[in-house]
């Protein structure tokens, strides 16, 4: 199959469903979210993006396997499988915070080789393609290797309590013993801000497959270190990501293995 014309259609469907967001984006009003568990909401937002992805997916592939966060797997057999988050960072986008995304991935065989996040508020578009490198608008992008001592680290979570008093304690240690750490709401573009160095890690313990795989191909694709909490390659299998720069890699696997989140 050829990867081109694969990317072409992941990109129309992403851009088709970012320029939809974008215009309900400033009209949105909170009244309009529902509760889908203790920690997590949902807006017909979320939907009508997936709804537009998956549509566009299935006009072309219709034989691909396709996990969403909304509507879950369609169980289909296929060496292709499309990973979809339609708005990653829902809470921000229901309080007019530009900090949201929609994120798309393809793998291939179980192999990472296409991510896509698209922040429409921020006109960014970040794509990677397995061994050819990561782009933010058209510009090759190279993890900066900055320091321990100067560096922004983040985290975000999963939305089991478990998950939460581990984030909460990884937190409670850096932002005492370190410069700074801090949860931007959107774990996508906490990756994509690690590959660009606008920050220089995330941990996130319970991370969904649909949350991160795009962003942890870019991340490895701008040269930066992607692993679960034990220091192994991560997988959509694996239940945690870490992914840093790969000058502060080693001081923040030491701290988790630690703290033993």
């Amino acid at each position: 199959m050829n990867n081109q014309i694969i990317k072409k259609i992941a990109l129309e469907a992403v851009s088709l469903s970012a320029e939809k967001l974008k215009k309900e984006y400033f009209n949105f009003s909170r009244k309009q979210v529902k509760i889908k568990g203790r920690h997590e909401i949902v807006t017909k937002y979320d939907l009508m993006s997936e709804k537009i992805i998956i549509k566009k997916i299935k006009e072309h592939f219709p034989n691909h396997h396709i996990l969403s966060e909304e509507q879950g797997d369609n169980q289909k057999k296929s060496d292709y499988l499309w990973i979809i988050d339609p708005i990653d960072g829902t809470t921000n986008f229901s309080i007019h915070n530009p900090l949201w995304s929609v994120s798309l991935a393809l793998l291939y065989k179980n192999e990472i080789i296409l991510g896509i996040i698209l922040a429409p508020i921020l006109n960014e578009l970040y794509i990677a393609e397995k061994n050819k490198g990561a782009f933010l608008n058209g510009k090759r992008i190279i993890t900066p290797q900055i320091n321990q001592e100067k560096a922004i680290n983040t985290f975000c979570h999963g939305s089991t309590k478990k998950d939460i008093k581990r984030a909460i304690k990884y937190y409670f240690h850096q932002k005492l013993n370190n410069l700074d750490c801090r949860q931007l709401g959107s774990a996508t573009l906490e990756l994509a801000y690690v590959a660009t160095g606008r920050v220089d890690s995330i941990v996130i313990p319970g991370a969904k497959p649909w949350d991160v795989v795009a962003g942890a191909l870019i991340v490895s694709e701008a040269g930066g270190k992607v692993t679960d909490f034990s220091g192994k390659k991560w997988t959509i299998e694996s239940p945690d990501i870490l992914a840093s720069n790969k000058n502060n890699y080693q001081e923040i696997l030491k701290t988790i293995k630690k703290l033993k989140i």
